[in-house]
This record gives C-alpha cells, structure tokens and sequence, in this order.
C-alpha cells in the first residue's frame, strides 16, 4: 500500500506544481481561475493522503465549492474579460516578494530538523486518527465516546476561532466584491 500512496503523492504534487503554474501564467482570467480549482482539488488530495478525509471535504467545498466558482462568477461579470492580465507597475514588486518567500521556504526547510517521529509518538498519533473516524466500540456507551468526539468542535471554538472567523471575513469580502462587479457593470 505505501507504494500506491507514494505514486498518489507524486502524481498530485505534479498535477498541484502544473496547475499554480498555469494560474499564474496563463494570461486567460477564466483558464486561470478553472486551475486554481485544480490546485484546490489538489490539496484536498494531500489531505486525503495524511488521513485528514474531515479537512479534504471542507477543502472542497468551501474553497472548490465556493471561493472558485465566487472567483468565476466575478469574472464573467467583468468586462473586457479576453484582454487577460495587463501588466501593472506592481509587476517587479510581486516577483521580488515571491522570490523573498522562496527564499525563506527553502531557509525553513534546510533548517528544519526532519528526523521522524518516535514510535511511541507515531502510536498516539495513529490511535487519536482511529478515535476521531470510527464510531463507539461495539458494546460500549456512545455517552463517554461523543465527548472524545468534540475535540475539532473545541478547537475550532476554543483556540482556532480566529482563523475561523478570518474565514468567514474572506467569504464575505469575495461577496461584496462579486456585487460590486454585478452593480458596476448594471449602471
């Protein structure tokens, strides 16, 4: 099996690599918008991968399901739509910062220290993955199981809720912004 998630691996990270390629150099708005929902579909894959099937489906339908088709909406709506990407003066600000966070990611990763997990670690990991998909055990009380259960509920309310909410603000701007689209292009 871990030959399969192997060649599963590779072939998602060519398809994610080709598809951020393509959003950022095709010159068609609406091709590039289409392949940014690949590399979402791409990362929901990864997720797949590392036994995360709750974060996969959220993926999919928050930034498949929605942001990708609010980014489409919001370029069908515009003019001009067939001139693609003009080039602004922002152009060599915006490749000095990538270049700048390239070259921080490829700092990170030198530097980090990539010895595997310990055994007992790996076993506390596999066991709260088994915990959080599976049901109660057979014979056992659902009543105890449904507050191990509440961890990501606690998570997301408790320590994450910024993020969370940081969320909800990006939906939101991507809205007012399709409207804004729509109600310059009525009048």
């Amino acid at each position: 099996m871990p030959v399969v998630q192997d060649l599963a691996f590779w072939v998602l990270s060519v398809v994610a690599i080709a598809a951020a390629l393509g959003v950022v150099l095709v010159k068609d708005l609406f091709r590039s918008a289409l392949l940014l929902a690949v590399v979402f579909i791409s990362v929901a894959g990864f997720f797949v991968l590392l036994s995360a099937e709750f974060l996969a489906v959220v993926q999919v339908l928050i930034y498949v399901g929605a942001i990708s088709v609010l980014f489409i909406f919001g370029i069908m709506l515009t003019r001009n739509v067939r001139e693609g990407n003009v080039p602004n003066r922002l152009q060599i600000p915006a490749v000095m910062c990538a270049s700048l966070l390239l070259v921080g990611m490829i700092a990170a990763a030198i530097n980090t220290d990539w010895r595997p997990i310990p055994e007992a670690a790996a076993q506390m990991v596999d066991a709260a993955q088994t915990q959080s998909v599976a049901g109660p055990p057979a014979g056992a009380s659902s009543s105890g199981y449904a507050e191990q259960d509440t961890g990501l509920a606690e998570l997301l309310i408790a320590d994450f809720v910024l993020p969370f909410e940081a969320v909800s603000l990006l939906l939101l701007a991507a809205l007012i912004g399709g409207l804004a689209l729509a109600r310059s292009r009525g009048s």
